[in-house]
């Protein structure tokens, strides 16, 4: 099998698993209890947090421990709202997370108003847009860092400050990022950032959301006074500590695996382009973190080319949704105004610091006749 999903989730690394392997054979006890055995598992805790806090240059009192990506942004947006009632405007961009596009959604229901910033055809944000939308009289905004589909990657420090200058805050969807390249919140001038473990080969079900000193919010799940009371339940300690092992990885092999993943993005790219005329990469033209590639082929179904990678061991994602039984362009690429007949056709291929070159020239080699095959039965 070649895993071409890694945006999706990533593979656990060995040390992840065997780190937390240990914590449920030796570290079973509750974090909260106040004997021995409690507070060393409570220690276990705070290294991880300690370990997330440097990930993006925080402080271990920032950092508020999640289920994952989804919850993380749902009490940013949420608990951040909460603090201003009188303020009813929402901001954020068309090519955001179904994470934040369905709070937004719910927010409006609730009579917000909610705007979002569109994308050029290469995904690169409308800075005027973005400028010209947020008031001293918007209550949040959010912001995706590096897009999960196309892998374009927004100027968080240069668009925050917009939002800074106008006394607004700003929560960001970093979990695509986070792991993957540095992030410093000591020169973002934001006040959230969502961040998930799965994505950078930690376990799923666990994240953090960093909440900048002095910044409020309100809890959506109460309980006990975990977390600051900010997130009340029993911590996912295995979890938690799987996550500081993941992050151990990243911040020691970050610069190495960018630079080696990287090649083998563009080396997939400048192959699929060199053998396959009708083949379009999209975003291109943008910044885009190094290990996502969307391609799309013109006149083809990205589920049909997703049955057939699959048939061949290749798992890769759609850029599309099946909705009322008909494939339709996401809402990423219906945003970039991309041609339908070249978006119908999207494939997200995410590499991980276990794919290799001898992976990338297999799905070159099989890629340009699983197409041909494609392309005649849909002119028939």
């Amino acid at each position: 099998m070649i895993y071409l999903d890694n945006n999706a989730t990533t593979q656990p690394l060995a040390e992840v698993i065997e780190a937390m392997q240990r914590c449920l054979r030796d570290a079973y006890a509750n974090p909260s209890s106040v004997h021995r055995f409690g507070q060393a598992v409570r220690h276990e805790v705070e290294c991880a947090r300690e370990k997330v806090a440097q990930l993006i240059g925080a402080s271990p009192k920032e950092i508020i421990f999640t289920s994952g990506g989804t919850e993380s942004i749902n009490l940013a947006i949420r608990g951040g709202l909460r603090i201003h009632p009188e303020r009813r405007r929402f901001i954020t961009t068309a090519v955001e997370h179904s994470a934040v596009l369905r709070v937004a959604e719910q927010l409006s229901a609730e009579g917000y108003t909610v705007e979002t910033v569109g994308v050029d055809q290469e995904g690169r944000l409308s800075e005027a847009e973005w400028a010209e939308k947020i008031t001293d009289q918007t209550a949040l905004v959010s912001l995706i860092h590096a897009n999960n589909e196309t892998g374009v990657m927004f100027d968080v420090p240069r668009l925050a400050a917009v939002a800074a200058e106008k006394g607004v805050p700003i929560h960001i969807d970093a979990v695509q990022s986070a792991g993957k390249v540095p992030i410093d919140v000591t020169t973002w001038p934001v006040q959230l950032v969502s961040i998930a473990a799965h994505k950078f080969h930690g376990p799923k079900g666990v994240g953090a959301l960093y909440v900048r000193r002095r910044t409020r919010i309100e809890p959506l799940i109460l309980g006990g006074s975990q977390e600051r009371l900010l997130r009340g339940g029993t911590e996912n300690v295995e979890g938690i500590v799987g996550m500081g092992a993941a992050i151990d990885a990243a911040l020691r092999d970050g610069t190495q695996i960018a630079e080696r993943v990287g090649r083998l993005r563009d080396e997939l790219e400048a192959k699929v382009r060199a053998s396959v005329p009708f083949a379009h990469v999209v975003g291109r033209g943008a910044e885009r973190i190094y290990n996502t590639s969307n391609i799309a082929f013109e006149r083809l179904e990205s589920e049909a080319i997703l049955i057939l990678l699959s048939e061949a061991g290749i798992c890769a994602s759609a850029g599309a949704a099946c909705s009322s039984g008909s494939l339709e362009p996401s809402h990423v690429l219906k945003a970039m105004a991309m041609d339908e007949r070249i978006a119908h056709g999207a494939i997200r291929f995410s590499l991980s610091r276990f794919n290799t070159p001898e992976e990338i020239d297999q799905v070159v080699s099989i890629l340009p006749g699983l197409l041909s095959r494609l392309t005649m039965l849909s002119a028939r």
